[in-house]
């Protein structure tokens, strides 16, 4: 079992946009959290909308700081875009998504950036399937 942890500035859109998408497609083989570095008051109302078009609900979520509990916790931290912020340092491994912060934007555009966040977590989790869970044959 894999330990993800996404990580954008605000845990407000992105970031959690991902973890919950993960944590549904990932069905308990791994498990994600999300933080941020200068987290908002609340979840971006935007992306919850665009995530209850597909049957996830975050409505209930607050952003979360990124502490050094939760660093040492992730065997692999994505970040999303660390704008002015230097990009936050994790003992696993870190990858970097290019994604655009959903901030301000339209549901249009949000449901953009929720398939492309989309996409990423499936192949991520393919990958952490493929390389963490033997295979029955």
């Amino acid at each position: 079992m894999a330990s993800v942890l996404f990580i954008c500035v605000h845990n407000a859109g992105r970031s959690q946009m991902a973890e919950a998408i993960f944590n549904r497609l990932a069905d308990g083989r791994h498990i994600a959290k999300s933080a941020g570095s200068k987290p908002a008051d609340h979840v971006n109302l935007v992306a919850v909308e665009a995530l209850k078009e597909i049957g996830i609900d975050i409505s209930g979520r607050k952003p979360k700081k990124l502490d050094a509990d939760l660093a040492l916790w992730a065997d692999l931290a994505i970040t999303m875009g660390c704008g002015d912020e230097p990009c936050p340092v994790v003992p696993g491994e870190i990858r970097d998504w290019d994604l655009e912060d959903p901030h301000g934007k339209s549901i249009e555009k949000v449901r953009e950036i929720r398939d492309d966040i989309r996409r990423r977590v499936e192949a991520l989790v393919k990958e952490l399937d493929e390389t963490l869970i033997p295979s029955s044959d």
